[in-house]
């Protein structure tokens, strides 16, 4: 291992930019003749647009254009669609309902995108847009998906009756129904995984522009996958021909998921740079964000848990209501199935399951992955169920758990999954032994006499990321491959470019990515650039989400240096007069093992271009490219143990401490690793504790604002307690396991595992507010 190769805490590269405001976001970004637009968006959840006057803002100061929907369909711009097909247990496929990415005739949700101004400012686009008059008939809304299906409630699509998108199932309902007959034990839980709002640091921001004599598009973005934006703006929404659309993501400030997707903006803007002449910037203020952004979870799920007299699992019945809001988002149809009811085996050896997924429209913001898509909502359930099992059964929920986990692998569960490799076990034990475990009593005693409830809860998740393999997921309704691609090239000087596929918007992809090729060539990072975010300088990749980079990414970069190394040997062979098989590579030099000749790097590299001495008939240059495509999913895995101290007399919760053991498998740089396990734990204690999105019964946003929804601050969390042991992938040549959504994975239950642990109350609904609280409390006195 290097100094900065593989396994090195290696400061981030890209940070000096950041930290010293140079980064260059889709905001900062200037094109001459650049004008501003601004959207009217629909104040009624859901209503009939009966008409549109833009005559007063048309003549107002700065104007350029004001474009409606009519006038887009009448160009032929597309409906946004859903990019994964979910069949119901019927066989019947999915109930994809219109969504013009301008409402035409009908407003789906507040916020629905309808006008869209272009003016000299933005200032002027935003005063035009409120002089838009638009007349409305307001509609009877729903919001919860546990009312959309009643006789009665509002039909939001024609095309989905009862506003049920899909009726899908998973796993096998009489081996469970038999499972459940031969059960000592039933444990029986209604549990809610609460709405998110995602909040990226960056808002979202388009700036699209036609290029009339060139007869090219070009689009900068926040997204986190460039080229799938490209694809499915040209295929399906006709804005542009691929080969004449340009899509860039440059520096973008944070994802989570909720820039994965295509929204109508980005669409809108291109469209209206071509009808008005003009470049067109548009920037999201932090309220559009809290209405149109993607959000996450929204789950009502009941689930039923069988166990033999001696607590092992026999069987799992689950039935779910996923809320996927008024239009179903480009991912949003894998989310509440393949991504979530696949993982509810946790790490348990469960020999039957089946799970029942009902996804329904209501009058809300979209609902699409949000960081762990799917498995949060899974180990939610999974982790509540086991603690609260422990203490049905007054049995220690450590060794109920151990009983249970997968000891052997490779393991196929009821729901597809095959785990491939994992110690559960070594996961727990190092959380149990970081935590103090066996002294929390003393503790606890300790708090009562300050007048404290002390409580200790865990969670014991697994995830699956890296999805793939491309035929796998195709044969469940995916519409792209989920390979990635690289191109490594080496210039005549030595300097590496590596172009991927794996978009960066906060993972640390400049430094992990370069100390591959540290590791490889022993050259210095300086030396090598990371391309990524740009459609025309990176070929086709597949873009990041799913924590994918790593096991998917990484592992196409590895295939590309392999041939890079195999062609730099051969020409080191040839200028030193040596076997092929005799040169290794060591810091920065091609060598012959067992001497002292050698021959430098950037030489090497200049005589594959200057090609006056090379192998014969060898082609010039180094520079190779490869595409990778998984085998399987990587099963990331550990234990997370919360500990809180509650108020009994106000219901404020302190979490007291907070431990990680995570198996991530083999690291390429602890010290990022480390910082992504932080930030998804404060994502998953925000949303135990403090997050959630509340639409009122009108379907109005009640927490659009930073003075409404409840961030985590610093003062929320304490110093937490990482540590990770490894199980190396047996599936990818890095051995490596995603780590970036581990943290908002195991999280949540842990923290609602302990505060119930201290107050002696099961019942109690995320977020845990002091309010939520100390109400439980009081029910449970009473």
């Amino acid at each position: 291992m290097g100094i900065e190769g593989v396994g090195a805490r290696v400061a981030r590269k890209e940070d000096k930019r950041f930290i010293t405001g140079a980064g260059r976001y889709v905001d900062d970004m200037v094109v001459p003749g650049m004008k501003h637009a601004a959207f009217v968006r629909s104040p009624h959840a859901h209503a009939q647009i009966k008409k549109i006057d833009v005559k007063k803002a048309q003549g107002m100061p700065g104007v350029i254009g004001v474009l409606t929907g009519k006038e887009l369909k009448a160009d032929g711009i597309g409906n946004l669609i859903c990019g994964w097909m979910i069949h119901s247990k019927d066989g019947s496929p999915m109930k994809m309902g219109a969504w013009s990415p301008l409402a035409f005739d009908r407003v789906r949700y507040v916020g629905d995108a309808v006008v869209i101004v272009v003016a000299e400012t933005k200032g002027q686009a935003r005063d035009a847009a409120e002089a838009v008059e638009i007349t409305y008939k307001e509609l009877k809304a729903v919001v919860d998906a546990s009312k959309a299906m009643d006789k009665g409630a509002p039909q939001i699509h024609p095309e989905a009756d009862n506003n049920l998108i899909f009726d899908w199932d998973i796993g096998n309902a009489d081996d469970t129904a038999a499972a459940f007959g031969k059960a000592a034990h039933v444990v029986k839980m209604d549990i809610i995984n609460n709405r998110l709002v995602p909040n990226a640091m960056e808002p979202r921001a388009a700036l699209g522009h036609y290029d009339k004599a060139e007869d090219h598009y070009t689009c900068w973005t926040t997204s986190q996958n460039p080229h799938v934006a490209r694809l499915v703006m040209s295929a399906f929404y006709n804005v542009a021909p691929e080969n004449k659309l340009r899509v860039i993501a440059p520096d973008v400030g944070g994802g989570f998921g909720s820039k994965i997707y295509i929204y109508p903006e980005e669409i809108v803007c291109l469209w209206a740079s071509k009808k008005t002449g003009v470049p067109v910037k548009w920037v999201a203020d932090r309220t559009e964000s809290f209405l149109t952004d993607a959000h996450g979870r929204d789950h009502h799920t009941h689930a039923e848990m069988a166990f033999d007299k001696d607590h092992r699992i026999l069987g799992l019945k689950v039935e779910t209501q996923a809320n996927l809001g008024a239009y179903m988002s480009l991912f949003s149809s894998a989310t509440p199935t393949y991504l979530y009811a696949t993982l509810l085996s946790g790490q348990y050896n469960i020999p039957a399951i089946h799970a029942n997924v009902k996804a329904i429209y209501t009058n809300t913001a979209p609902v699409d992955a949000y960081r762990g898509a799917g498995r949060p909502e899974a180990t939610f359930v999974m982790e509540r169920m086991m603690e609260t099992a422990a203490r049905q059964f007054g049995v220690s929920p450590a060794e109920l758990r151990r009983k249970n986990f997968v000891t052997s692998f490779p393991h196929q569960t009821p729901v597809i999954m095959c785990y491939d490799a994992g110690d559960y076990a070594a996961s727990l034990d190092a959380a149990m032994q970081a935590s103090d475990y066996a002294g929390f009593a003393k503790r606890k005693a300790a708090a009562a006499n300050k007048g404290l409830l002390r409580g200790i809860g865990m969670s014991c998740y697994i995830e699956a990321c890296g999805i793939a393999p491309s035929a796998a997921v195709g044969s469940l309704g995916a519409g792209v491959g989920l390979w990635e691609s690289a191109e490594v090239r080496v210039n005549a000087v030595g300097t590496i470019e590596v172009l991927t596929g794996s978009h960066s918007h906060g993972q640390g992809h400049e430094t992990t990515f370069a100390q591959l090729v540290n590791e490889r060539f022993g050259v210095p990072l300086d030396s090598v650039s990371i391309v990524h975010g740009d459609t025309d300088k990176v070929q086709m990749g597949m873009g990041t989400y799913g924590s994918r980079s790593g096991a998917v990414g990484m592992s196409a970069i590895v295939k590309a240096l392999d041939k890079v190394e195999a062609k730099a040997k051969k020409i080191a062979a040839h200028l030193l007069e040596a076997d092929e098989g005799d040169i290794i590579i060591e810091n920065g030099a091609l060598k012959v093992a067992g001497t002292d000749k050698n021959v430098p790097w950037f030489q090497m590299a200049l005589a594959a271009y200057t090609a006056h001495n090379l192998p014969g008939g060898m082609e010039p240059g180094l520079k190779e490219t490869a595409f990778y495509d998984p085998s399987n999913f990587t099963f990331p895995a550990g234990c997370y143990i919360c500990e809180v101290e509650v108020d009994p007399e106000t219901g404020v919760t302190e979490i007291v401490q907070f431990v990680a053991a995570d198996d991530f498998g083999n690291i390429i740089n602890p010290m990022i690793v480390e910082g992504q396990v932080h930030g998804g734990l404060a994502q998953g204690i925000g949303q135990a504790l403090l997050e959630g999105a509340h639409y009122d019964n009108s379907g109005q946003l009640l927490t659009a604002s930073y003075m409404d929804y409840t961030m985590p601050r610093a003062d929320d969390l304490p110093s937490f307690k990482v540590s990770t042991s490894n199980t190396p992938c047996p599936g990818n040549p890095l051995g490596i396991k995603g780590c970036g959504e581990a943290g908002a994975i195991g999280s949540p239950p842990a923290v609602i595992n302990a505060i119930t642990d201290a107050i002696g109350s099961n019942d109690l609904a995320m977020p845990a507010s002091p309010s939520t609280v100390w109400a439980a409390i009081r029910a449970t006195k009473h």
